[in-house]
């Protein structure tokens, strides 16, 4: 049986939304993108490498896939995440994509986002972002294990992580790292 892993960079407010860059996810006039940047440290890079490192699949939404490829499809910078990310099979959720030849070994999934990931359930898959896609897998209680680098900020306004009621569900720490810049990087395994 396979597991489902998700990581999700957040604030103290609980937003997930435009973390990489000011144009990152600007919906609902969102303007604080970009906010991640300053956190970044050798000790992020080191935990997130590790935890890249790992072979499996990955899962995305399909906003944050189109947002990779410009990030990952074209890179030949020798990175060892680029190298996974190029590497990988990535599973793309969606409804409204027509297909998914714009990066290299991705597989279009089509139809309801909880039915067609269940299927794949003999598959260790890991999630980056894909907030929605995120909540839907959870409230569905897909979702094994979260990594959460929880950002020492508040933003206000935002898309959350949980925007509405999530299922109750229990999580035991497994990992807990603290960055330089003071960010928490806290690994939970659902019960």
């Amino acid at each position: 049986m396979g597991s489902i892993s998700a990581t999700m960079w957040i604030t103290l407010d609980g937003v997930v939304q435009g973390l990489g860059r000011p144009d990152e996810d600007t919906r609902g006039g969102f303007e604080h993108g970009g906010w991640g940047g300053p956190y970044n440290d050798e000790v992020m890079a080191r935990e997130m490498g590790k935890a890249r490192s790992e072979s499996g699949d990955m899962l995305f939404g399909r906003r944050t896939w189109q947002d990779f490829i410009s990030v990952w499809a074209r890179a030949t910078d020798g990175n060892p995440m680029t190298e996974h990310m190029n590497a990988a099979t990535k599973y793309v959720v969606s409804r409204t994509l027509e297909e998914t030849s714009a990066w290299e070994n991705s597989v279009l999934l089509r139809g309801d986002a909880t039915e067609t990931v269940a299927a794949l359930n003999d598959r260790d898959l890991a999630i980056i972002g894909s907030a929605s896609l995120v909540r839907s897998l959870h409230a569905a209680g897909l979702i094994d294990h979260y990594t959460l680098l929880i950002h020492p900020l508040t933003l206000g306004t935002g898309t959350r992580l949980f925007d509405g009621p999530a299922p109750l569900t229990e999580f035991d720490l497994t990992d807990c790292v603290t960055t330089t810049k003071g960010v928490i990087i806290a690994s939970y395994r659902r019960r």
